[in-house]
């Protein structure tokens, strides 16, 4: 089956929607559960692992998608609320044949999620996520009694994935002296981040960490870091980190709150290493300024399309370690094999530890473009952005920018916004062409 054909459920993180409804219904995950074990079973009769965060959703999902995996012959090892690196590391320790996550990462409560990670800890592939879907078409049969998955739970999860983390760190680096405030976004990392920087040394403030179903994300996490910046400020804590809901994504404020995106944790985590680095991958939302600094260095820079996917993708073909997208998702795949907020924080902070100097000393070299990004809230998620109107104004911003910036519109893949990113040098011309743009594509779309 060809991975090219286009696929109708799996966007670029897994399924995503309301709650209820946009296909993120019972049913749809109990027949998810069943197709995805009867194509995966063919693969491996080891058993999935299934993970969630903390939205109020994620019991339902859970229990669908384990009695479909159940009625497929496949067997289920359920983790409880963790985060989404942490099911696609447990994945590979236990020898399942994938990790299931029930999550929609930084989305708000009433959204959820479910993904898919592979025995090595990768995003499924292609060719097996157009093989679940074409499963979904198919009428469920339930395998006989004898042949029914088994379902258990595995104890002390948080610990295993803890003391990993903690391995990831520079032999013999600790955290002795450094305050830290950690933002978990009242999400999946709240029983896990704190203990990690606490037991390599650091003293830890906590926020974000007291979960009700309903308030992920909600004024905390790497979406929101307000609290954070107000919290370093008032404790005088050396750095915060923010995560989000399902912990993959790591956005750090040094201790004058000024606040360090992916393109920073990516250009501080790249300059740190001991020894050259040939490459890494950003996003067509990268920074131009880490552009032009890799062009400088004799570095080899690549964008890839919005999404980790793309960028772990670039990372593999190109036999490079380091990718991230400014929104936070950082690849260190000499550490793990998928985005982990956690991990990434520690890689930075291990720099700072060897350099004894601040947060802030470690951006030193890396000069950012003026960017301005802007969302414009749509009624309804749309196929595709093609008004002649917007094409002309990109056009004349395009002109007016000239070899100094970009501009890029798109469609967000997991909400129902456009997103619009101006960059250049002029600050007064980005904010200028932006308002135009946005005010242009408000009449057409919103």
């Amino acid at each position: 089956m060809s991975s090219k054909a286009k696929k109708r459920f799996f966007g670029t993180d897994g399924i995503r929607g309301r709650v209820g409804s946009e296909g993120m219904t019972p049913d749809m995950a109990l027949k998810l559960g069943w197709a995805a074990g009867m194509v995966l079973k063919q693969v491996s009769n080891a058993p999935v692992i299934i993970g969630k965060d903390t939205r109020i959703s994620g019991y339902m999902f859970e229990s669908a998608l384990e009695a479909g995996f159940a009625a497929a012959g496949v067997s289920v090892k359920l983790l409880g609320p963790m985060p989404t690196p942490a099911i696609a590391y447990i994945a590979t320790t236990f020898g399942a044949v994938a990790g299931v996550v029930i999550s929609a990462s930084h989305n708000p409560y009433y959204d959820n999620g479910i993904k898919f990670f592979d025995g090595s800890g990768r995003k499924l592939s292609d060719e097996l996520e157009l093989a679940i879907e074409a499963m979904m078409d198919e009428p469920m049969v339930c395998v006989p009694s004898s042949l029914l998955g088994r379902v258990s739970r595995i104890s002390d999860v948080a610990g295993r994935y803890i003391e990993f983390c903690k391995s990831t760190m520079a032999h013999g680096h600790r955290l002795n002296g450094l305050k830290i405030v950690v933002d978990c976004a009242n999400g999946a990392t709240y029983h896990v981040a704190p203990h990690v920087f606490s037991e390599l040394g650091a003293e830890v403030i906590t926020i974000g960490n007291g979960p009700n179903g309903l308030n992920i994300n909600d004024g905390f996490g790497a979406t929101d870091p307000a609290a954070l910046q107000r919290s370093v400020l008032r404790e005088k804590a050396d750095l915060g980190v923010a995560l989000d809901g399902d912990g993959d994504r790591l956005i750090l404020v040094d201790h004058t709150g000024a606040i360090l995106d992916g393109d920073d944790i990516l250009f501080m985590i790249m300059s740190g290493q001991d020894e050259p680095v040939k490459g890494i991958v950003g996003t067509v939302m990268s920074n131009m300024g880490l552009e032009n600094y890799c062009r400088e260095k004799g570095i080899a820079f690549y964008r890839t399309p919005v999404g980790d996917r793309h960028v772990m993708e670039k990372l593999v073909s190109e036999g490079l370690k380091y990718g991230a997208e400014p929104s936070g998702h950082i690849l260190c795949l000499d550490k793990i094999q998928t985005g982990d907020g956690i991990i990434a924080a520690l890689q930075v902070l291990s720099v700072m530890v060897t350099r004894k100097v601040g947060l802030n000393a470690l951006k030193q070299g890396f000069t950012r473009y003026p960017q301005e990004l802007v969302n414009v809230k749509l009624a309804r998620k749309l196929k595709s952005i093609d008004d002649a109107r917007v094409t002309e104004a990109i056009h004349d911003a395009e002109a007016q920018l000239g070899e100094q910036g970009r501009v890029l519109i798109r469609l967000s893949g997991t909400e129902p916004l456009i997103r619009i990113m101006v960059e250049g040098k002029d600050a007064v011309m980005v904010k200028q062409i932006v308002t135009r743009l946005e005010e242009v594509v408000k009449q057409v779309y919103a």
